[in-house]
């Protein structure tokens, strides 16, 4: 048997959908234009994983805006001048902002599963944006007849039936996208925002039984947009001790794209908890050049050096175009990159006996 290998979620969008999406947006294409696109984008996508011998598979993320705004679509009380997210190149994403209350999810993720599911012939799995990054969409002035606290009970709530719906509709596993992670310690060093995610993702957490937290996973990487990043300045020992604190059974963690990768294997080894699964990154998704699967395969043997291979598994450093408008990675790349984590896994497993 080999290694698992699962990748993290987004494929960027084919041409055609980016077009109609472009025209949508302009006025010039109708909801059933765009949802028949996306639904071709869909299927096209899923032959193409599946093509690669990837045992799961996920959407690809075709039908969503972005990782993390999917469950803002069309609400009332949301405006467009929330957080601002710088990046190292230069450029910024700006998160919405929450203008009364009460808060509530306008899509759920099970959504875009329910229609991977009509596709797939093998497990897929589905990602979901954590409540920390949603928490984030609260007004540090606060807002008047409903305060923080409500809001975030109520985000608590939307959280868990994220998950739950995802669960129910027969996701092989649900990763939780935390991205926000390490961008917590750049926006505040103390780690008390850090923290505070930490403890608001373990309130959805407890929410679910020792059975489904084993299919319950989290991703962390120093964000991935336009080919740059975020917060990748900041030391991996800064984040790793707090994000082994959430009650999840697998960690998706960016790795390929990393500096020191020993450094953080070592701390993922004193940290990693019986039970638990690590999926080590080992594509990077911001290098245009495809990998050789021999330079995957041994990206692995240093990973089995620290890990035991019983909690080891191999992912991707993140999603290919976590926003629909993101086109710096062709889409073949994306799917030579898959195969090339598939192939590699695969080889490394041989080496190893697994």
């Amino acid at each position: 048997m080999f290694l698992p290998t699962e990748p993290i979620g987004s494929i960027p969008r084919p041409p055609a959908l980016l077009a109609c999406i472009r025209d949508f947006h302009d006025g010039k294409a109708s909801d059933a234009t765009l949802r028949a696109e996306q639904d071709a984008a869909l299927r096209d996508t899923i032959r193409r994983l599946e093509a690669t011998g990837s045992p799961v598979i996920s959407d690809g993320e075709q039908s969503k805006p972005s990782f993390a705004t999917y469950p803002l679509t069309d609400l009332p009380n949301i405006a467009e001048d929330g957080l601002l997210i710088p990046f190292a190149d230069g450029h910024s994403r700006q998160l919405p902002r929450l203008t009364a209350g009460p808060f509530a999810y306008s899509v759920h993720a099970d959504s875009y599963l329910r229609n991977a599911l009509r596709y797939a012939t093998v497990p897929v799995k589905q990602a979901v944006i954590s409540a920390s990054a949603l928490s984030l969409l609260y007004p540090s002035e606060g807002l008047a007849d409903y305060d923080e606290r409500t809001f975030l009970d109520d985000l608590v709530n939307q959280a868990e039936r994220d998950i739950r719906g995802c669960l129910e509709a027969g996701a092989h596993c649900v990763q939780i996208d935390f991205t926000e992670g390490r961008l917590a310690v750049k926006l505040d060093p103390s780690k008390n925002l850090l923290r505070r995610f930490i403890e608001l993702n373990n309130r959805v957490l407890e929410r679910f039984g020792p059975e489904w937290r084993s299919r319950l996973g989290v991703h962390t990487c120093p964000g991935g947009d336009h080919d740059t990043t975020h917060s990748a300045d900041v030391d991996y020992a800064e984040l790793l001790p707090e994000l082994f604190k959430l009650n999840v059974g697998n960690f998706y963690v960016q790795m390929a794209s990393e500096k020191q990768p020993e450094k953080a294997l070592a701390m993922i080894k004193q940290l990693l908890r019986p039970g638990q699964r690590v999926f080590i990154g080992v594509i990077d998704v911001l290098d245009p050049a495809v990998e050789a699967p021999e330079t995957v395969r041994d990206r692995i043997l240093r990973a089995a050096e620290f890990i035991p291979l019983d909690q080891l598994g191999t992912t991707d450093d993140c999603g290919f175009s976590p926003f629909e408008d993101d086109t710096s990675t062709g889409r073949e790349t994306a799917f030579a990159k898959i195969e090339a984590r598939v192939l590699g896994t695969q080889m490394a497993s041989m080496r190893l006996g697994c």
